[in-house]
């Protein structure tokens, strides 16, 4: 059944059109697809009025807005309830639907159920955005340039949604553990899945770990036989998806080598070797790339490379491709370097599991004896713990290089820090705007070869709209700052 088939004439509602516009592009398709759409939001039209430009007249006029109210009616005529990712499944107005037995679904589970293309989807708490890039970067040297799409209002699902079958080029998709909430729903899966790692994340929107560990493992609930299913053999909870007997055949992705029961990849002598069935080839070197790039981005290299081996294991990658990848966009990205300093904006670090890994690549030693490293933390907390990386920073880093953005969050770390006695010569250093953190910075690695990394390790939800937000501001303020006459 084709999406027109399946939407002619029918009612549809779209839960939550977001202030970001995560509704838009669900929104468009189902109208371009012949079906009746009204479009519900507790936000008000005002504070929506950005998002609702974005459709033409002639949408605006096809559309039923209902805004700054969700009303019970709506959740029972209407026959599909298109779920905005940031909705909790646990709303009382999709219990409402569900009562009535409503079809809900969102973008997620709608693009597998129509999309005709081969998917390969990344899932994960962390490294999920640079693998689903690297993977694209990599594919494109054999099927042109390609972009990741998914986890972004830049480049959604369904704007992407092509249902030709001649089309042979894969698609590479990132998913939250919120678009998977509803896949199951699609009865269709992806060729590959990946579940990079689990760590403590999100736990506002999920109850306990393994409520969220439950909709990660949506991603190959679906998959058959023939599919494959690519976990991390170093992380614990690939035990708990080990334990709902995926129907795929399952490959591991290794720091260390791999016992030879397991098929997968693993790093060993500067090569990344393919292990399969017992037989070991290398199917790339790696030399030079941890010290550049850090053991975490090592292991994103690891993760893609068996994705493209196990997708088309013709495809070569070559020291020059893997030189040729890229920065992702606020993920311990560079955006300013000279002979004296170097800055690090790593905005999209949401967890303390991140920030432990910016701390490990730019810890001083790392960099060099002679240059200060200087990192830059805090924002608002996710119900998420902070003694672990409280101990990092005391093996790591020195207070007096420490810098912390007030909120939620840095109240749990300093709480953490305090009882193991981190600040016993040097108080907390707390201000209350990026710009001040960022100017004490300056100060201190003024004299000297230094780093400045801005790896907040929490959410940004108390002062900024979402953390790519909060890096757009710490790139203006660098900006604005016009390093070369003030060093």
């Amino acid at each position: 059944m084709s999406p027109k088939e399946y939407l002619k004439n029918k009612k549809v509602l779209v839960m939550g059109l977001g202030g970001f516009g995560g509704g838009i592009a669900s929104a468009k398709w189902l109208l371009n697809n012949g079906a009746k759409v009204t479009v519900t939001d507790l936000k008000t039209e005002d504070i929506l009025k950005k998002s609702i430009k974005s459709f033409s007249v002639r949408q605006c006029k096809q559309i039923t807005f209902i805004l700054g109210r969700h009303r019970k009616i709506d959740f029972q005529t209407n026959d599909l309830i298109v779920v905005n990712p940031d909705v909790p499944q646990t709303s009382p107005f999709l219990e409402i639907a569900r009562k009535h037995n409503k079809d809900l679904q969102n973008d997620t589970s709608l693009f597998f159920q129509f999309s005709k293309l081969p998917i390969i989807a990344v899932t994960g708490t962390r490294g999920k955005t640079t693998t689903t890039n690297w993977i694209s970067q990599i594919l494109s040297h054999k099927f042109g340039k390609m972009e990741p799409i998914g986890n972004s209002t830049k480049n959604p699902l369904l704007q992407n949604l092509k249902t030709d079958n001649n089309i042979k080029k894969p698609c590479v998709i990132e998913l939250s553990s919120w678009q998977l909430e509803l896949l199951p729903r699609a009865k269709r899966a992806s060729r590959i899945s990946i579940i990079t790692n689990l760590y403590p994340d999100h736990l506002n929107r999920h109850k306990n770990m393994e409520e969220y560990a439950k909709a990660k493992a949506n991603i190959f609930i679906n998959q058959h036989e023939e599919d494959f299913l690519i976990l991390n053999y170093n992380n614990p909870w690939t035990k708990v998806f080990l334990s709902k007997q995926p129907k795929s055949q399952i490959f591991f992705f290794s720091i260390k080598t791999l016992p030879k029961k397991r098929n997968g990849v693993f790093a060993a002598n500067n090569k990344i070797i393919f292990q399969n069935n017992g037989s070991q080839k290398t199917i790339a070197s790696v030399i030079g790339f941890e010290k550049k790039w850090g053991q975490h981005n090592l292991i994103n290299l690891l993760t893609s490379a068996l994705a493209i081996t196990l997708y088309d294991p013709s495809i070569h990658i070559t020291r020059k491709i893997i030189q040729s990848l890229t920065e992702i966009y606020l993920r311990q990205e560079t955006i300013y370097k000279d002979k004296n300093l170097l800055v690090i904006n790593d905005s999209a670090s949401t967890s303390p599991d991140a920030f432990i890994s910016a701390i490990h690549r730019f810890k001083q030693k790392n960099l060099a004896q002679k240059n200060t490293a200087v990192f830059i933390c805090g924002g608002t907390n996710k119900n998420l713990l902070f003694d672990k990386v409280a101990k990092i920073l005391k093996q790591n880093v020195s207070p007096q290089n420490l810098i912390l953005l007030s909120g939620s969050a840095t109240n749990d770390l300093i709480g953490e820090l305090k009882k193991i006695n981190y600040f016993k010569k040097q108080p907390p250093q707390i201000f209350d705007t990026l710009a001040d953190c960022l100017n004490r910075a300056l100060k201190i690695t003024a004299k000297k070869p230094s780093a400045i990394i801005f790896s907040p390790g929490a959410a940004s939800f108390e002062k900024f709209k979402n953390e790519f937000d909060r890096g757009k501001q710490f790139n203006k303020l660098v900006k604005s700052l016009k390093f070369k006459k003030q060093l």
